[in-house]
């Protein structure tokens, strides 16, 4: 198994690269135009995250994964460079996670805070919310680009990127690693399930003083405009942050395994090791899924997939029928 692991691993992230960054590019342009039946709020929201979703498929897949291990000694290994790739690998991951959990915060003021709603669920507010999460995530990571050191010098240029040994050992860096790790799979992890938690109890309780109100408990036949409306958000809602918590948990698992429960890598087996890089394949996974949730869960942006779908084959049979006519 140890030695056919790293080919599978190899032709997973490829595989996520042909399909990932084409169907997020589809979804970034679908979403953009605004047609797809959700507010001008959620689509910008929902077009941040597949922006940086198509980040994290760059440079995690593209860059990290499939031109540093394919091309040695490429630019790639140029010790500024690396450092550069690893900081912003940290940085657009962080994003993905962030926008997420900003996603889930907007969707419970929709849902459960009526006043409040009115206020905060804004294009301007989102933006405004986007960008401040952008810039935090940003600064937080820039440490990242110091804690590569060159291997050796070629002709003055640095070249190579282990990680420097103080990282491990000095107080500083390990209280970064700690904050890193927390702030990344943990602390928006609990976020978004305390959100949908919260999310799921004022709908039940809504749901119940409306069927009261209404008198539904025997009129099960009279529709409530609110009440779809309501569902459709939710269903959305838990789709994304169910796809994220499920995607993500497996790096939490192991995130747990090694700093909580204080195992020591060197003692890590064959299986151990397998687990640690589905983990991250997944979270990576989860960079490509999001529009696939558009398609299943929003008949609107269906439509608007099968259009763009159809547009150039269609255009393409026109221009051939055009051509055979003139022959």
């Amino acid at each position: 198994m140890a030695g056919t692991f790293p080919e599978i691993e190899n032709r997973c992230y490829i595989f996520l690269a042909i399909i990932g960054i084409p169907v997020n590019l589809l979804g970034i342009v679908i979403l953009s135009r605004g047609k797809c039946g959700l507010s001008a709020c959620t689509s910008r929201y929902l077009v941040a995250m597949a922006a940086v979703d198509q980040l994290v498929l760059i440079v995690a897949v593209i860059l990290w994964r499939l031109v540093f291990h394919h091309f040695p000694g490429s630019f790639i290994e140029v010790t500024p460079v690396c450092s550069t790739i690893a900081g912003g690998f940290g940085a657009v991951t962080d994003f993905s996670v962030w926008f997420t959990v900003a996603f889930s915060f907007d969707r419970f003021i929709a849902i459960c805070c009526d006043k409040l709603r009115v206020k905060y669920c804004t294009v301007s507010m989102a933006t405004a919310v986007l960008a401040s999460v952008g810039a935090v995530c940003s600064i937080k990571n820039i440490p990242i680009y110091f804690t590569l050191e060159p291997e050796e010098l070629i002709d003055n240029i640095p070249w190579g990127c282990p990680r420097k040994q103080e990282y491990y050992s000095e107080t500083g860096w390990v209280a970064f690693d700690w904050f890193d790790k927390v702030s990344k799979p943990l602390f928006p992890f609990a976020l978004v399930l305390l959100l949908n938690a919260l999310t799921v109890r004022h709908i039940l309780v809504a749901s119940q003083i409306r069927k009261r109100l209404r008198g539904q408990r025997t009129e099960k036949s009279r529709g409530d405009p609110e009440m779809e409306s309501r569902r459709k958000s939710v269903i959305l809602l838990f789709a994304v942050t169910g796809n994220f918590i499920l995607l993500w948990l497996p790096y939490v698992i192991n995130f747990v395994y090694y700093y909580v429960a204080r195992v020591n890598p060197d003692d890590d087996t064959e299986s151990t090791f397998i687990f640690q890089q589905v983990a991250y394949m997944m979270l990576t996974l989860s960079c490509c899924t999001n529009t696939f949730i558009y398609a299943a869960t929003q008949s609107k942006f269906r439509q608007q997939l099968q259009n763009a779908i159809k547009y150039p084959v269609i255009s393409i049979g026109q221009l051939v029928i055009a051509r055979v006519r003139r022959t």
